[in-house]
């Protein structure tokens, strides 16, 4: 069964960084498209960051040239470095596969959020 569990969210000021994690269970996480996803109060959710079987990534307008996508093949992780954070970075950060399917559980996820 295909499982994420996210850490690593927290509270951080403007222009601060975090890493998020999220390891992977039930299967090998570089053979299949994976990534990141988030969902702020009162929205959809929203994807962040996708990186596909051949190491390709795909990030949303918003993020492009602060955030990273990362994998470690033998802990079957994968990281978010979030950089020069937003306060509309603020929301609830999830692993999931790319796409996710309409009827994802996207489980509990990790909270950040960014705010002096």
């Amino acid at each position: 069964q295909l499982q994420f569990v996210e850490s690593g969210g927290g509270l951080v000021q403007p222009g601060g960084s975090l890493r998020l994690s999220c390891a992977a269970s039930g299967f090998r996480l570089d053979d299949y498209a994976a990534g990141w996803f988030r969902q702020a109060p009162g929205k959809e959710h929203e994807g962040v960051l996708c990186m596909s079987s051949d190491g390709s990534t795909y990030s949303g307008d918003s993020v492009k040239g602060r955030f990273t996508l990362s994998r470690d093949t033998a802990k079957n992780t994968q990281y978010l470095q979030m950089n020069n954070l937003k306060p509309e970075d603020t929301g609830i950060y999830y692993c999931a596969p790319c796409p996710p399917g309409a009827a994802y559980d996207w489980g509990q996820g990790t909270q950040v959020t960014v705010s002096s």
